[in-house]
C-alpha cells in the first residue's frame, strides 16, 4: 500500500512547513511565494504548487554525497546535466544535456542546494509549458531560505526520507 507524505505549510510562515509521514517528521523550506493552487502555478512566480505528486527520481552529486539509499531510480549528476525551464522549448519541465540553447537551471552548482535532488511529478505527464518545472525536492540553504517553488530539508533529513520512501509512495503539499 503506498504511503502518502505531507508537507503542510506553517500558519505562521507560508515558507515554511512540516513533513509528516511514516516514521519520519521534518521541518522545510517552501517557495518565496508560499503555496499556491497547482492550477494557479507559473513558471517563475516562486511558488510551490499545492497538490499530490509521484515521486520519479533522485540525481545526487557524487563528488560530495555517496549514492543515497533508495529504493527510487538514482542517477549521479555531472557538470553537462541541466533542467529545462523554457517554455517555448519542446523539452521544458525536463532533464537535458548542456550546453542547450533554451533558458534551464544548471544542476551542477557551487551550493549544495543540489547535491541531493529528488524530482516530483508535477507538470511532467506531459508538460504544460508556463505550468511551473523543476519542481524539486532538495537540500535547505541555512537558516531555511525559502526556495524558487521547491520543498526543502537539511540534508539528513532528506537521506532520511529517500531511505523510507517507496516507488509507488506519494508526495502531498498543502493543507488536507
Amino acid at each position: 500500500m503506498p504511503q502518502v507524505w505531507t508537507v503542510t505549510p506553517s500558519a505562521d510562515d507560508a515558507t515554511k512547513g512540516q513533513l509528516s509521514g511514516p516514521l519520519l517528521k521534518a521541518p522545510c523550506a517552501l517557495g518565496r511565494s508560499g503555496v499556491v493552487p497547482e492550477a494557479d502555478k507559473t513558471e517563475g512566480d516562486g511558488a510551490t504548487p499545492a497538490g499530490t505528486y509521484a515521486l520519479r527520481r533522485v540525481f545526487y552529486r557524487p563528488d560530495k554525497e555517496a549514492a543515497p539509499v533508495t529504493r527510487l531510480p538514482v542517477m549521479a549528476l555531472n557538470p553537462t546535466l541541466g533542467w529545462c525551464d523554457d517554455p517555448e522549448s519542446p523539452d521544458y519541465n525536463r532533464l537535458v544535456r548542456l550546453p542547450t540553447g533554451a533558458s534551464h537551471e544548471k544542476l551542477w552548482r557551487d551550493d549544495a542546494r543540489y547535491d541531493l535532488i529528488l524530482v516530483l511529478g508535477h507538470n511532467d505527464a506531459p508538460p504544460v509549458p508556463g505550468k511551473g518545472s523543476a519542481i524539486f525536492v532538495h537540500v535547505v540553504e541555512p537558516g531555511f531560505v525559502p526556495t524558487q517553488g521547491c520543498v526543502a530539508f537539511e540534508a539528513s533529513a532528506l537521506r532520511s526520507l529517500l531511505r523510507l520512501v517507496a516507488p509507488d509512495d506519494l508526495f502531498r503539499i498543502g493543507r488536507l
